[in-house]
C-alpha cells in the first residue's frame, strides 16, 4: 500500500535519492522535505504523513531530538532512521525512541523491505 512520506535529510542529494527509490521503486507519495529535525517536527504536524525517514546528525536539530518530540505529539507517528553511523552505536537509542527501524544510507533500497513488513 502506498504511503504518504515526509523525507528529513540535510543532504539534498540525498533526499533526491530518497525520493527516487521512494517513489519511483516504491510506488510511495512524497509529501514533504525537512533539511533539520526542526523543520521535521513542523511540517510532522502540518503533514501528517504515514512515515518519516530521519537522518541522525544535521543542523538546528538532530533526528534523535526530532523523532522524541514528534512522538511526543503523536504517539503513533513511525520514523525509521536512515545514517551512515554505526547502528551498533545508534541502535539502541534508535529503539528506545520506538522507531520502526534503522537502515544504512548505502543499502537505501532496504528501506523498500522495511516499509513493506
Amino acid at each position: 500500500m502506498s504511503k504518504r512520506i515526509l523525507i528529513v535529510d540535510d543532504s539534498s542529494m540525498m533526499r533526491k535519492m530518497l525520493s527516487k527509490v521512494l517513489a519511483d521503486k516504491g510506488g510511495h507519495s512524497i509529501v514533504g522535505e525537512a533539511k533539520n529535525g526542526l523543520e521535521a517536527l513542523e511540517l510532522y504536524k502540518s503533514l501528517k504523513p504515514d512515515l518519516v525517514t530521519m537522518d541522525i546528525t544535521m543542523g538546528e536539530m538532530d533526528g534523535l531530538s526530532a523523532a522524541r518530540l514528534i512522538l511526543n505529539y503523536d504517539g503513533d507517528a513511525h520514523i525509521l532512521f536512515l545514517s551512515n553511523l554505526d547502528k551498533e552505536k545508534y541502535g539502541n537509542d534508535v529503539a528506545s525512541i520506538g522507531a520502526v527501524g534503522f537502515v544504512n544510507k548505502h543499502k537505501a533500497q532496504d528501506i523498500l523491505d522495511v516499509i513493506s513488513d
